[in-house]
């Protein structure tokens, strides 16, 4: 049986809603020695859901030499706990990957990473902002729908 995704985009020309931070959260971006706590984080979430992150060398190789790698399009969220939030973006317009420690579910941040990507995007000019969602993940659907992300086209997912 084939495994579909759905393209969602946020319009963002108009107003955007707030983030609202988690008490204790702070935010930093990507820096060389956080890569092992980010790529941790991405692994742990990437296999509830399915998929997959390659070793942290390959990964952290693939992400820095990317042509849409800015380091400042990868937001880190943390608390007193560590890493526990990551929305990885590309200079395109699109968030490569939201991801919040099991932990902290529940709690708001993976919204608040979310409208943060969404404020960063427009503040660099942009009119809209993509992300791909596999159809079956429908929390992080309904997350993103919550936020004014729209469905744009449905695809299969790629046998890796």
């Amino acid at each position: 049986m084939a495994d579909y995704f759905q393209l969602l985009r946020r319009d963002l020309t108009g107003s955007l809603p707030v983030p609202r931070w988690p008490a204790g959260t702070r935010l930093d971006h990507y820096r060389d020695e956080l890569a092992p706590a980010i790529h941790a984080l991405l692994s742990l979430t990437q296999e509830q859901g399915g998929g997959r992150v390659a070793g942290l060398d390959q990964w952290r190789q693939r992400f820095i030499t990317d042509a849409e790698f800015d380091p400042t399009l990868c937001l880190v969220a943390s608390n007193a706990e560590g890493i526990v939030g990551v929305a990885q973006c590309w200079t395109s317009a699109f968030i490569k990957n939201l991801s919040v420690h099991p932990d902290a579910q529940g709690q708001g941040l993976g919204r608040a990473l979310l409208l943060h990507s969404f404020h960063v995007f427009k503040s660099r000019g942009e009119p809209y902002v993509d992300l791909k969602v596999r159809e079956s993940n429908l929390r992080a659907r309904q997350l993103y729908e919550s936020a004014g992300m729209v469905f744009v086209l449905r695809d299969v997912v790629p046998q890796s």
